[in-house]
């Protein structure tokens, strides 16, 4: 297969799911790269509000400032379509994006029906931050046409993405999703399918868990953790910032019992500040409170 002629081929990019991630990564897809792009949600009123927020990333990010034309904007926007279904988003499409929660049974059965509808050379990739992608795999009949390709957030501003190669991924299969990245001004790295959170998040998780347990332990406020990492290592936000603005929380609760069976009980399980916070309603995300609200609220007047 050559790479070069393969990227040339692909017309149509489907996304699936609408949320945070995945209207970020069409943005990136129709804006940089001029693809047309059909995306998903589990209903059209979802899948038309992450068509809502791209519309209002460039109106503020580019018309207002100047870079983007009203009529260049109306026309990135019309290579847009929505969909409430697999089976209607992923038909005809050259290449393949899947972008919903952290839930590797969902995964399973989306790329099963993803199987079903794509044609054989159609590539398959995973958003996924952390779970197995050569079990996602394991739902298709083309385990070798499947690989990881995570973005970071915020799509437009980071250059990481992390390319995954699954158990039976093709060598063939890596090269174009590298050469997608690239494409879309990203610059990627490729990784095994061996540890649970690839390379970026693996690492960066030993970092977020100790602050989390100095947070536990009252050695300091979040706000002055993140303050002394910042600082001391020169990161742009804390790992307790970042995560009250991605929403990290919920979904580590909510995938806990893969974390456990990947990594074992003792790294898998939930910190029991985390379950604390999430079960008083702190999951973090946009337009909801996180841990520096639940600490001020809550947890500092135990």
């Amino acid at each position: 297969m050559n790479t070069e002629n393969t990227i040339k081929k692909i017309g149509t990019v489907a996304v699936l799911g609408a949320g945070n991630m995945g209207n970020q990564i069409t943005e990136s897809l129709v804006r940089i790269a001029g693809y047309k792009v059909n995306i998903m949600d589990i209903s059209m009123e979802l899948a038309n509000k992450g068509i809502e927020a791209i519309d209002s990333r460039l109106e503020k990010h580019f018309v207002a400032k100047g870079k983007m034309s009203t009529d260049d904007k109306k026309a990135v926007m019309g290579k847009i379509k929505a969909f409430a279904s697999v089976e209607e988003v992923a038909k005809g499409a050259d290449y393949v994006i899947e972008a919903v929660i952290e839930n590797l049974a969902l995964k399973k059965d989306i790329f099963k029906k993803l199987d079903e509808v794509t044609r054989p050379d159609v590539i398959l990739t995973s958003n996924t931050s952390m779970l197995n992608i050569t079990e996602m795999a394991s739902a298709t009949r083309k385990p070798e046409k499947v690989a990881g390709m995570h973005f970071f957030n915020p799509v437009a501003m980071m250059k990481l993405v992390e390319v995954v190669k699954g158990a039976r991924t093709a060598p063939e299969t890596i090269e174009v999703v590298k050469a997608m990245s690239i494409k879309l001004g990203k610059e990627p790295v490729v990784c095994q399918d061996f540890s649970y959170g690839f390379l970026a998040n693996r690492a960066y998780r030993g970092l977020s868990n100790e602050a989390i347990q100095m947070v536990w332990e009252r050695v300091a406020s979040p706000q002055d953790i993140d303050k002394a990492l910042k600082l001391g290592y020169n990161l742009p936000m804390g790992p307790l910032e970042l995560s009250d603005m991605t929403g990290s929380w919920g979904l580590r609760a909510s995938s806990e019992e893969d974390a456990i069976r990947e990594l074992g009980s003792e790294k898998g399980k939930l910190h029991p500040l985390i379950r604390m916070m999430v079960r008083a309603g702190y999951p973090g995300g946009v337009g909801k409170k996180g841990m520096y609200a639940f600490y001020e609220e809550i947890f500092s007047k135990l």
